[in-house]
């Protein structure tokens, strides 16, 4: 770098993950191996979001910002040879939005220094990103204890000649997760045909939108458990559970341009039915009063060979197999899960890979020695960086079959999911003609 032999920008205590309305602070450090003449050094700290209907384009089509600052810790003077500090300090604001990074937007913050020089020198840049993590407080959304459910009648025809009818019915225990928690899914499949159907399918689904001129979906399986099929005549019923792996939070409070949507897909193959359970994905777990029972139907079903389930099954009822009419019902075995590996033995979940909250599902032994400071997702890529509070270096995870796809997988055009009001009419009017 010639005079220039370091420019750097350091945060106080190498802090990189902050929260709105705090202060950020830090030092431009600089060394010259010799005097070097400036007109001033500013310090400017910036935060916005960019989108574009081309992957990683950073020619971005539609930006906004969220703050835009700049400080002058030097005017026109002479920088002597050796190093030299300058402090700055900057208030971050209350409505800015959690940090992200997508195939087709992000949401960055840094802080930039730069040393104007003189007419017909070389100005000098240097920059240092950090994360903005805004808290979702599963807590503040309505009816977040509440089951998610969803039913659908599907009338088919077969054998040319033949009709049949089959009933989907499937629920969550909640409606908010943070990520390390188990979402217990409960499945009921009653197949009154004389076909035998496909197997039946449990997705952990999440929906980025890039509110473009022409909107981008961007749909991403995070998780995927699969069922065997039921037998014709029969009524059958399904439970597994889905490990919530590292990922951003639903919506993103103050950010008008990305959406961030999650829900569990359970769809079943010959015939085709699908069921939508709309789910929000928080920082801070939902706070079960104790008057709201624990559905005791959510368990996980008994594994097929190789298979172990995904977390240990809670205590059945032992009246729990009888369907309408005092109708024994079967178990559909589960044949896969995508958070096993190949051997079926259960992925081990590195505790730094959750945040901590009460509820979490992470053994004792599991669980730092100071679970106080949350964790960050930036991205949901398959190199998802985690960082926390104070002076510690980043850690990636290390869990490859808990991540979603490489973006290369994503088709384009994506129709979008229902809506939360759509799934939820949908599911309310099949159910009442059932009545």
């Amino acid at each position: 770098m010639g005079k220039l032999q370091e420019f750097d920008i350091t945060f106080t205590n190498n802090k990189v993950v902050y929260g709105p309305g705090e202060s950020i602070s830090g030092t431009v450090k600089i060394k010259t191996g010799s005097s070097l003449q400036f007109k001033a050094i500013k310090v400017n700290c910036q935060g916005s979001c960019g989108i574009s209907n081309k992957v990683n384009d950073n020619s971005w089509t539609l930006e906004e910002q969220y703050f835009n600052s700049t400080l002058s810790v030097a005017d026109k003077a002479s920088l002597a040879a050796g190093e030299h500090s300058f402090p700055f300090q900057f208030v971050i604001p209350v409505a800015a939005p959690t940090s992200f990074e997508g195939p087709f937007g992000k949401i960055v913050y840094r802080v930039r220094a730069a040393i104007d020089t003189p007419r017909f020198s070389k100005d000098y840049k240097a920059q240092r990103p950090f994360y903005l993590l805004n808290l979702l407080n599963l807590n503040e959304v309505p009816d977040i204890e509440q089951l998610s459910y969803a039913v659908t009648t599907k009338k088919f025809s077969y054998l040319l000649v033949k009709t049949g009818t089959l009933m989907l019915k499937a629920h969550s225990d909640l409606r908010g997760y943070i990520p390390g928690q188990v979402i217990k899914l409960a499945t009921e499949i009653h197949n009154k045909s004389g076909k035998d159907t496909g197997c039946v399918l449990a997705s952990l689904i999440q929906k980025v939108t890039y509110k473009t001129k022409r909107h981008v979906f961007d749909l991403r399986t995070i998780a995927e458990v699969e069922g065997a099929g039921v037998k014709a005549g029969k009524h059958a019923e399904w439970r597994e559970q889905i490990i919530v792996p590292p990922l951003p939070q639903s919506a993103l409070a103050g950010c008008s341009l990305i959406d961030i949507d999650y829900f569990i897909q359970v769809s079943l193959k010959s015939p085709d039915a699908v069921v939508t359970l709309p789910i929000y994905i928080g920082n801070i777990a939902v706070n079960l009063s104790p008057s709201r029972p624990i559905p005791s139907r959510v368990t996980t079903a008994p594994s097929a060979a190789g298979v172990t389930p995904s977390a240990p099954p809670a205590e059945e009822d032992p009246e729990e197999g009888l369907c309408a009419g005092g109708v024994a019902s079967e178990e559909i075995p589960t044949k896969s899960h995508s958070q096993q590996d190949p051997s079926g033995q259960p992925v081990t979940m590195s505790p730094s890979a959750f945040s901590h909250a009460p509820g979490a599902a992470l053994p004792p032994s599991h669980r730092r020695p100071d679970s106080s400071a949350p964790l960050f997702c930036v991205s949901t890529g398959a190199t998802i960086p985690f960082f926390t509070e104070g002076d510690v270096t980043p850690v990636p995870t290390s869990c490859s079959l808990i991540l979603p796809p490489e973006y290369s997988s994503w088709d384009y055009p994506h129709e979008p999911p229902p809506t939360y009001e759509e799934s939820c009419s949908s599911a309310n009017s099949s159910f009442n003609s059932r009545q």
